[in-house]
C-alpha cells in the first residue's frame, strides 16, 4: 500500500463562544487538514490546530509546510509510519504541527486499510473509558462559577481552570471559589499559559495553597526553567505542571532534573506526532511524572480522536485527557466524540474511528496559497 496523494486543507472553525487564557482571545479555530489517499483507495485524515505562542505555527505556515514536506512522502510504503516520519524530518527542520497531522493521518490510514483501531497501532490500549478535563474558561468569576457547577452536574471528575488573565490576587481569588464550589475529591487544577512572571506566579501560589488543587500548569515563560523550579519548590501542597515548555524528550528530562515540574501536557503539535507523544509518556512514567494528553483550544473531534487513542495506550494518565471539540459550534464529523458523564470511550472502529464528513471540510475551507519552495 504505497501513499498515492497528500493534501493539505485549511479550515476555520466557528467556536460557541470565546475561550479566554493569558493574552489571548480564541472567538476562531484555525486548523489544518491533511487527507492522505493510498494506491488502493484507502483514505486517513489528521489535523493540526495553530498555536503561534507554542509552536510557532500558523495555518498558513503549516499549509506550506505541509505543501513542501509531500514529495518526500508520495511513493512511500503507508504502513511504514516510522520511516515516514524521518523522511519528513529529513525534509524539513521543525514544524512538528504540520508534521502531527500528516503523521496522525497516516495512523488513519493504516488502521482503516488493515481493519484495526489506532490503539493497536500504537500498542493496545489499557483502558477502555477515560475522564476528561472539564476546561473553565471565561476569565470571570459568575461565569466560572455556572460553567463549574454545570459540568459538575454533568458529572465531570476533573476540571482546568484559566488562569494568568487578572492579576495573581483576583486570580487566585476565583480559583478558591471554583474550587470551593467543586469540593472534595475531584482532580483540580489551574492553567496560566505562561502568563505571569516569577513573582507573580510565587504570589499566586501562596494564595491558592490549601485550596484543593492538584496541579498548577506552566505559570511562567516556556524557557524560564530556573523560575518553574523556584515556583515549584514554594508548592508545598500541589504540583507544579509543564505545557508551553515540552517540545521533546530533553524538555521532559531537563525538567524532571532541575525538579521544575512534576508532570507534563503532551500534545501532538508540539512532540510532531502521535509515536512522540507515546514515547514521551512512556519516559514520564520511568521518572515518575503525571501526564495529561492535550487537545490544543479549537481542534474538532479528528485531532480528539488522535488524543484519545494516544490516552488508552500510555501507561498512565494520571492528569487526565484534554479534549476540545465540544467548544465548537460545528464538528467536522457527523458524529463527534460522545462525552458522557466527563468520560470519553475509546472506540475499537478502524483508524480514528471518525467518519471526515467532506461537505463539513468545504464548508469551512479556507483559501490559502502555498507559497514555492526551493
Amino acid at each position: 500500500m504505497k501513499i498515492k496523494r497528500i493534501e493539505p486543507i485549511a479550515v476555520a472553525f466557528p467556536m460557541k463562544k470565546p475561550v479566554y487564557m493569558a493574552g489571548v482571545e480564541i472567538k476562531q479555530a484555525d486548523n489544518l487538514l491533511i487527507r492522505i489517499e493510498a494506491d488502493n483507495g484507502a483514505v486517513g485524515w489528521g489535523e493540526a490546530a495553530e498555536a503561534p505562542t507554542m509552536t510557532g505555527e500558523t495555518v498558513e505556515g503549516m499549509f506550506a509546510a505541509g505543501s513542501y514536506i509531500l514529495p518526500a512522502l508520495i511513493g512511500r510504503d503507508a504502513e511504514d509510519i516510522e520511516g515516514a516520519s524521518a523522511a519528513m524530518t529529513g525534509r524539513m527542520y521543525g514544524n512538528n504541527a504540520a508534521k502531527a497531522a500528516i503523521e496522525i493521518a497516516l495512523h488513519d490510514l493504516v488502521g482503516r486499510a488493515t481493519n484495526r483501531p489506532v490503539h493497536a497501532l500504537l500498542g493496545g490500549k489499557k483502558r477502555d473509558r477515560i475522564a476528561l478535563l472539564g476546561v473553565i474558561s471565561n476569565g470571570k468569576l459568575a461565569g466560572d462559577l455556572e460553567d463549574a457547577a454545570k459540568k459538575k452536574a454533568e458529572g465531570y471528575r476533573a476540571f482546568k481552570i484559566k488562569v494568568g488573565i487578572e492579576t495573581p490576587a483576583l486570580d487566585a481569588e476565583r480559583t478558591r471559589q471554583v474550587c470551593k464550589l467543586l469540593g472534595p475529591d475531584l482532580l483540580l487544577c489551574t492553567d496560566a499559559n505562561m502568563g505571569w512572571n516569577r513573582e507573580d506566579a510565587l504570589q499566586y501560589t501562596r494564595a491558592v495553597t490549601g485550596s484543593g488543587l492538584a496541579f498548577f500548569e506552566q505559570p511562567v515563560h516556556a524557557d524560564d526553567i530556573a523560575s518553574m523550579a523556584a515556583i515549584s519548590a514554594a508548592a508545598t501542597d500541589f504540583a507544579i505542571g509543564a505545557d508551553e515548555s515540552i517540545h521533546s524528550m530533553e524538555d521532559i528530562r531537563r525538567h524532571h532534573e532541575h525538579k521544575a515540574a512534576r508532570g507534563v501536557s503532551l500534545k501532538t503539535i508540539k512532540l510532531g506526532g502521535m509515536r512522540n507523544v507515546m514515547n514521551a509518556g512512556i519516559l514520564c512514567d520511568q521518572l515518575g511524572m503525571s501526564v495529561n494528553v492535550s487537545c490544543k483550544t479549537g481542534e474538532s473531534s479528528l485531532a480528539g480522536a488522535a488524543g484519545l487513542h494516544i490516552a488508552a495506550a500510555l501507561p498512565q494518565i494520571n492528569w487526565g485527557l484534554t479534549l476540545s471539540h465540544q467548544g465548537l459550534s460545528d464538528d467536522i464529523t457527523a458524529h463527534p466524540i460522545r462525552i458522557e458523564q466527563g468520560h470519553v470511550t475509546v472506540s475499537d472502529r478502524p483508524g480514528l474511528g471518525i467518519d471526515v464528513d467532506e461537505d463539513r471540510v468545504r464548508r469551512y475551507r479556507r483559501d490559502v496559497t502555498a507559497r514555492k519552495v526551493a
